[in-house]
């Protein structure tokens, strides 16, 4: 039996098209392993947004090729495969993101694939590289978006939204498969369906509008948590904070609004009405009074003056976002916002990057303060000891904060429990399993 070793890079679309080329290849009869030594070829699935995630992609392939020796590329960096071919010739292949049929002919060339019933089974949601309590739901590929700091449209090219029937078929086997939260994933989720040749589709016996709207209310039938990551500044946006307060999807809206500067936005080519944004998240609260809104921010990007990040940090002060994320400017060959003079000196950079973190620090550990002596319901995601460690509906897997919860230890991975919160840091709840 051929075995198959996968290294997967970057973000979590990036995962969910890693969970695809598993899932076919476990249908082919190969087996998949999780060491070099035991693999007959390495598939390393690459990120290339960043020039620092590309340094580690190159990384990842030359260990793979060192401790291994055959090699395919896949994922964003394989959008480029003359500059990998340059510094890694020995690669058998080379394909960009959501190549699946190339990875997996690539495979074929290495490995003929020998089928036999009684190694290919696959479960019906197919394999997934999460723990099985929660899924990333990937409902469309590409951007149409020329947001002048990414090369991401240039990686993985224009929007392409996947049918309702096919998201719906994957989020049911999910669901059915015992799965209690999926994470709605795309370059821009809220634009789903835009581009869809057949505006409409059938469920329940009616006709809908394939709109992300649409889409939520009937993945809210499922009876399990679904949480909206990637969400642009959209109008349609207001109907969506309807459904949170419905508890149809969970009140949590990641939404990237990158700055607050109206002349920084306005050169990021971002919507620029910075005041329009408050008054929609004083809207949007208005709505869902519980709405966890998390967001990221790029400081040091060119032009960026003293006023425009002062601007930024009001805005933040007065915004109270509930999780941040924040990244200096990194200049990535291809991205047009690379080539401007006025490029900010890295020192002021990280310097800008510290005054965010600390400011979010304060409003975060406010925020959670507030939330002492409150029940919430937790999901466990992991368990060191007698304590386990988990995350309520407000917060997402991997990028927002935890709760601990001590002598908890005799508890499942996927467990759901009620949670006194006791204590709190600058980002994380601690507390008591809640007695009845």
């Amino acid at each position: 039996m051929s075995n198959i070793g996968l290294v997967s890079l970057g973000c979590a679309k990036a995962l969910s098209d890693s969970e695809r080329i598993l899932t076919r290849l476990r249908a082919e009869g190969y087996n998949i392993v999780d060491s070099y030594e035991e693999a007959h070829t390495v598939i390393v699935n690459t990120c290339g947004f960043l020039d620092s995630a590309k340094a580690e992609s190159f990384e990842a392939i030359h260990e793979a090729l060192d401790r291994n020796g055959k090699v395919i590329v896949t994922g964003c960096l394989g959008a480029l495969p003359e500059e990998v071919l340059t510094r890694h010739p020995k690669v058998l292949s080379v394909s960009g993101p959501h190549q699946y049929k190339a990875v997996i002919d690539a495979v074929h060339k290495v490995l003929p694939p020998q089928s036999d019933p009684k190694f290919s089974l696959v479960p019906p949601q197919g394999l997934r590289l999460t723990p099985s309590h929660y899924a990333y739901l990937k409902i469309s590929e590409g951007c149409n978006h020329r947001c002048r700091f990414c090369i991401i449209p240039k990686l993985r090219g224009p929007q392409i939204s996947r049918s309702f029937d096919d998201i719906w078929r994957e989020a049911e086997a999910l669901a059915i498969s015992g799965t209690k939260e999926l994470l709605i994933i795309a370059q821009d989720t809220g634009d789903w369906g835009r581009d869809l040749q057949e505006a409409t589709y059938h469920k329940n016996g009616k006709d809908y509008k394939a709109n992300i709207i649409n889409l939520c209310r009937h993945l809210g039938e499922l009876n399990i948590w679904v949480r909206l990551h990637y969400m642009y500044p959209w109008p349609h946006l207001d109907e969506l904070i309807e459904l949170m307060a419905e508890k149809i999807i969970a009140p949590y809206l990641d939404i990237p609004f990158q700055h607050a500067s109206p002349s920084i936005l306005k050169s990021m080519k971002r919507p620029a009405q910075h005041e329009r944004l408050l008054e929609k998240i004083a809207f949007w609260r208005s709505i869902c009074p519980d709405i966890s809104l998390r967001s990221t921010f790029i400081v040091g990007y060119p032009k960026e003056t003293d006023q425009d990040f002062d601007f930024l940090m009001d805005w933040l002060q007065e915004a109270q976002l509930d999780r941040v994320g924040v990244f200096p400017f990194e200049a990535v060959d291809g991205a047009p916002a690379s080539l401007d003079e006025d490029q900010v000196d890295e020192e002021i950079k990280q310097m800008r990057f510290e005054q965010v973190m600390e400011l979010q620090r304060n409003i975060s550990r406010k925020k959670l303060k507030k939330k002492r002596g409150q029940d919430f319901n937790v999901v466990i995601d992991s368990l060191e000891g007698h304590e386990a460690i988990g995350r309520t509906l407000y917060d997402a897997p991997e990028v927002d904060g935890v709760v601990h919860i001590q002598n908890a230890g005799f508890l499942k991975i996927g467990d759901r429990v009620d949670v006194t919160i006791d204590d709190s840091d600058d980002f994380d709840l601690y507390g008591t399993l809640k007695t009845r």
